[in-house]
């Protein structure tokens, strides 16, 4: 079996999470949490777009960790993104971290919105 190590460039995978915490490249990050090309910031949630917003240009999709459980974002929060032009997938935290360190170590040009859970 040929085993293959993944880099990821400058991007920061998830390496694991936990109640209220998010470890991320090494380091833990407490709190809901953005991921993106230009680093790794807290979030203020729904309202919080401006830096989602900056991303438009940078990624194709912005998937948004919901918590333990899958939940639907605001519509408005939503058809902002979508409106600049960003995909927004929605899913429970583990599967969103799970599916984006799939697609960064492919290249692809991606994102995180976070709620811990």
């Amino acid at each position: 079996m040929r085993l293959t190590e993944i880099t990821y460039d400058n991007a920061k995978p998830i390496d694991g999470y936990g109640p209220g915490f998010f470890r991320i490249g090494g380091k833990v990050i407490e709190g809901a949490v953005t991921v993106m090309p230009s680093g790794i910031a807290s979030w203020g949630g729904y309202d919080d777009t401006a830096a989602l917003l900056a991303m438009a240009d940078k990624v194709d999709v912005i998937f948004v960790g919901t918590g333990a459980e899958i939940a639907h974002p605001p519509a408005a929060f939503r058809e902002t993104l979508e409106a600049a032009g960003l995909g927004v997938e929605t899913m429970a935290s583990p599967a969103a971290c799970r599916t984006y360190n799939v697609l960064l170590s492919e290249g692809r040009r991606v994102a995180l919105a976070l709620f811990p859970v």
